[in-house]
């Protein structure tokens, strides 16, 4: 027998190598072996059936929030978020900091199934509560060489520097903490990816340092940016985004790309199918695409409740006001909005990989590469999507995941947290 697994009769959609057929994929090794039109079953150990079905590189998720415990509410088991949701590889945002890492390495790195990989917090006090206390974000929370000096000892898995770019820390602090940011991605020449969108409520009354206008945001900070650095949440709600208070999109949002920055869809509780329709209007199209999944929006139904009312979906679906959702239903809204299959899959494998710093085995099906790979199931249908402003979108497609491969090893989609879709 010459491979270990083959993935027999699947959609293989690799953007990477320009593959979009039906095809079978071998596995030897923890290696892609072979993608043929056919390869015959007797060859392999172990055949899976996919037909039917999407076969794409494993999926990569380019905003995890996973430092769980350590991070308190905000965390998520990575797990939860990776493997068992479809997703081989996890990008965590910001949980660690200079100081949390080696927690981080030794009891989310080195301890999940998942691949994970981090951009590393700006901030000493790293996601600790997520954005809950402001003034933990402040310029004085910060120590560049610090946080340079930690990037450069762990580059096996820190690749890159979160910040944010809002008006409630402008308002506080004015440019001083994106400032440093932008220093530290410099001086270890590391991406910076960076949140825009309203985190921090500004109060009526209160005196601020910087009395900043959320349509300046964006043109204050591009230009301490480099070329690879990211934009994180063009379709926010929130104020400090992509588009105006006029339902436009900034001019200098194409200026960023023309220079060389990246746009990351960064989905989670921010994500709006009206501001995303103005966008990609306009013409700008993501390069990339994260859950931005965690505690503050995503709920983890506990076991011991199956089948109470306490566990019933339609309670389940709602947790602080948000939609229930995933990096492959994420995938799913970009579907629904007009972006092509081929396009969406590479935003979560292909483009990541090339964008985010990640080794070269991932994210593609070369021969050669990592066997990880994650299997779809292609619904068709008429679907109800919701976004976290209640706007519907109804869609006559939509993807769930089956199970993935992580270095040829299967682990079936079963995570408690995946949405289930609602038909129109």
């Amino acid at each position: 027998m010459n491979y270990d697994l083959i993935v027999r009769g699947g959609h293989v959609i690799d953007p990477a190598h320009g593959v979009n057929a039906v095809c079978d994929l071998a596995i030897k090794a923890g290696r892609i072996a072979a993608i043929e039109p056919t390869i015959a079953p007797t060859a392999a150990r172990q055949v899976i059936d996919a037909r039917g079905k999407l076969v794409t590189p494993g999926l990569i998720d380019t905003h995890a929030h996973v430092f769980e415990f350590v991070t308190g509410r905000f965390g998520l088991e990575a797990d939860l978020c990776g493997v068992h949701s479809g997703v081989t590889t996890l990008i965590d945002q910001g949980g660690p900091s200079c100081i949390t890492l080696p927690a981080f390495r030794r009891h989310v790195i080195e301890s999940k199934r998942s691949r994970v990989y981090t951009y590393l917090s700006s901030y000493l006090v790293g996601g600790m509560e997520g954005h809950y206390y402001p003034s933990l974000h402040q310029p004085d929370c910060m120590e560049v060489d610090a946080t340079v000096r930690s990037i450069n000892e762990n580059r096996d898995r820190v690749i890159g520097i979160k910040a944010h770019a809002e008006i409630g820390g402008f308002s506080r602090w004015g440019l001083g903490a994106m400032q440093k940011a932008a220093d530290m991605g410099r001086e270890s020449g590391v991406p910076v990816y960076i949140h825009f969108g309203q985190l921090w409520p500004v109060s009526e009354g209160e005196r601020y340092q910087d009395e900043s206008d959320p349509d300046q945001v964006l043109d204050r900070v591009v230009p301490l940016l480099k070329a690879g650095d990211i934009l994180a949440h063009p379709f926010t709600r929130h104020p400090g985004g992509f588009v105006n208070r006029h339902g436009r999109v900034h001019a200098i949002v194409r200026e960023a790309m023309q220079m060389g920055l990246k746009v990351d869809v960064g989905h989670g509780s921010h994500f709006s199918f009206n501001m995303a329709r103005i966008a990609l209007d306009a013409g700008i199209m993501p390069d990339t695409l994260g859950a931005d999944m965690h505690g503050y929006n995503t709920k983890v139904p506990d076991p011991a409740l199956a089948g109470t009312p306490e566990s019933h979906p339609d309670k389940e679906h709602m947790f602080f006001g948000a939609v229930r959702f995933s990096l492959v239903s994420a995938m799913s809204a970009m579907l629904a909005l007009g972006v092509p299959i081929e396009q969406v899959v590479a935003m979560a494998s292909w483009n990541p990989q090339r964008y985010f710093g990640l080794p070269a085995d991932l994210g593609h099906l070369g021969v050669g590469a990592a066997a990880d790979v994650t299997v779809l199931n292609d619904e068709r249908g008429r679907f109800v999507l919701r976004d976290n402003e209640n706007t519907q979108l109804v869609t006559d497609r939509v993807l769930t995941p089956a199970f993935c491969l992580l270095a040829g090893e299967r682990f079936d989609a079963h995570a408690s947290i995946l949405p289930t879709m609602q038909a129109a």
